[in-house]
Parts: C-alpha cells; sequence; structure tokens
C-alpha cells in the first residue's frame, strides 16, 4: 500500500495505460507542457513524449472528434477535458456518435474511448464551473458512466476502462484531487458493474456517490453517535447502475437516503429513488429521501455555495427524520 492524493492516483494510472500498450495515447487542453489544468498528468510529457501524450487546442468538439476517430481506427484514447461543463462543446460528438456507432453499425464500429473530465462545486468558481453533469451523460446508452470517489478506484476505474469496448466517461469530482489515502497498486481490477459498500449498518441506507462520499461517511459516523447505524453505498458506476446492491441495502434497512450534488430536478437521485420504489417498495418503513443541490446555478459566495451543496448537516437531519417516522 502506498499513501498518495487522488490526483496522483490518477497519474499512476495514467502512467500504467499509457506503459502497457502503444496504441494508447492522452489528449486534451494542456495535459503536456502545463501537465493538467489539475497536475493529474504532470511529468508525463517528458516520459512518453508529444506523440503519446499530446496537447490539443481550444475546442472540445475538435479533440473528442479525433479522439472518437482515432478509437475507431484501432487506437485507445484518453481524452481529458479540463471540467465538465466544457464537454457540451462536445455533446454532439460523445452523444450522437461515440455512444451509437456500434448500435448505427449493427456491432461493426468500436469506440473503445475513455473521456476524463473533472467534474463537481465547492472550489467557489462559481456557475460556470462548478457543474455536475452526471445525470446527463448517465442517460445515454452506448455509454459507461463513472464516478470514482476513492483514491484506489480513482487509479483503478481508469486502468480497467482500458478493457471496455466502448465509451467510457470518468467524472472525477475536483475536490478530491488533494484527498490523500493508501492505494494498492497491485489490486485486481475493478468491477465496472458494481456499486460498493462503503460502510455497514442495519437502520437506513445512505446512497451517494464521487464528492459526496466523503460527507456521507462524515454523517454516518455522526449518525452512529445517536444510535443510528448507516449503510452507506458508493454508486461509483452511474451507467449501468448497480440496482441489485442498492435494493439488497434497502431490503436490510427499510430507509433510504440518497445524497446527490447534482440538482434534484430531472437529476440522478430521482432515477435511483425510482429504483428503489419499483424493486423494494414494500421493504419500506419510510419515504425515500433526497439531499441535492439547491435548484439555482452555484453561488461564488462562500457561504452561499456551501448552502446550496449537500453538507453532512442535511445529510444527518434527513436520516434521523425518516428513522424517527418509524420509531
Amino acid at each position: 500500500m502506498t499513501t498518495m492524493t487522488y490526483r496522483e492516483a490518477v497519474r499512476r494510472g495514467l502512467r500504467q495505460a499509457l506503459q502497457s500498450d502503444e496504441k494508447v495515447f492522452l489528449m486534451g487542453e494542456d495535459v503536456g507542457r502545463y501537465g493538467g489544468a489539475f497536475a493529474c498528468s504532470h511529468g508525463l510529457l517528458q516520459e512518453f513524449g508529444p506523440e503519446r501524450v499530446r496537447d490539443a487546442p481550444l475546442s472540445e468538439s475538435a479533440f473528442v472528434g479525433a479522439g472518437i476517430g482515432a478509437a475507431i481506427g484501432g487506437m485507445r484514447p484518453i481524452v481529458e477535458v479540463m471540467t465538465v461543463n466544457f464537454s457540451l462543446l462536445a455533446l454532439d460528438q460523445i452523444v450522437n456518435n461515440a455512444a451509437t456507432l456500434r448500435h448505427m453499425s449493427g456491432g461493426q464500429i468500436s469506440v473503445p474511448l475513455i473521456v476524463r473530465m473533472a467534474t463537481g462545486a465547492g472550489r467557489q468558481l462559481a456557475a460556470q464551473h462548478s457543474h455536475s453533469f452526471e445525470a446527463w451523460y448517465a442517460h445515454v446508452p452506448g455509454l459507461t458512466v463513472l464516478a470514482p470517489a476513492t483514491n484506489q478506484d480513482a487509479r483503478g476505474m481508469l486502468v480497467a476502462s482500458l478493457n471496455e469496448p466502448d465509451p467510457v466517461i470518468i467524472f472525477e469530482h475536483a475536490m478530491l484531487y488533494p484527498q490523500e489515502d493508501d492505494v494498492d497498486e497491485q489490486a485486481e481490477s475493478v468491477d465496472l458493474r458494481r456499486a460498493a459498500v462503503r460502510r455497514t449498518g442495519g437502520d437506513v441506507t445512505l446512497i451517494t456517490y464521487g464528492g459526496s462520499l466523503g460527507k456521507t461517511l462524515l454523517a454516518a459516523a455522526q449518525l452512529s453517535e445517536s444510535g443510528i447505524e448507516a449503510e452507506v453505498i458508493d454508486l461509483r458506476v452511474l451507467r449501468p447502475l448497480d440496482t441489485a446492491t442498492i435494493l439488497a441495502s434497502v431490503s436490510k434497512t427499510h430507509r433510504a437516503v440518497i445524497i446527490d450534488e447534482g440538482w434534484r430536478t430531472g437529476g440522478l437521485s430521482g432515477e435511483v429513488s425510482a429504483q428503489i420504489m419499483e424493486g423494494a417498495f414494500y421493504e419500506l418503513d419510510a419515504p425515500v429521501a433526497r439531499i441535492a443541490s439547491a435548484e439555482v446555478p452555484i453561488p461564488y459566495a462562500k457561504h452561499l455555495e456551501d448552502a446550496a451543496l449537500p453538507q453532512v448537516a442535511s445529510i444527518v437531519k434527513a436520516a434521523l427524520v425518516i428513522c424517527a417516522k418509524h420509531e
């Protein structure tokens, strides 16, 4: 086990990918000479050269499209989009091309493309750079959508994605990059079809992913002090959603709180709630609760940004409310 930051775990994953297969290359804005907007590719240009670590012009549509073309041609591109809001400039390429070509070609064309992007709020970057659009991409058939919340998954999910024949979108919450934790670099490949139970408990299920996992684990610890043992599910794979793990936990605890940094309306929390209603309705002892971001563009001011995002206190309060209904 080695202690490292989340960004270093991503870097180790990128390095392993580049070392393992000459067809792998990294492409995106500032990934080369600058070392990546979040320093995830620092040093890789010097190690692998400009053919394998390619700085792209400021045109997401162009370099994501080039990545799709390279993938069709037999390469294994890893494309970095600086932040999730910029990915909207490549939405046509991702949704109308990468996600559909296998289907539209009758299975003849694979697009083994990995697209990485930073997501989430908490850094006082206001409405322009604080989006959580994971649900938008999780809505699209043909994509595998990942949200690694731990350093182990940051490395392991990237490496495992190289085995996928179809496009993979990886959301890295920007607040996680400095997070330090132990990483087992010899660990087996991550299962890209399964959620992870991060804490076991029998009183309430807390379901989350990405940047909200740490807050949710802290909330579970506070609930334990009140005599409520929460089970924490890290979805980590947003498409395909691991409904079986969710339903198994809810069938045990009979209560659920979903924590999602995306907006509540039309968000991923609504889909998870619907899956619980359809698959475990008669197991519930209380209505499913949802904690999401306020229905506003994320504010710049720190106190307003904090108020707009899910926080430990709001998670604890929601869990206490639904547990009290059963008493």
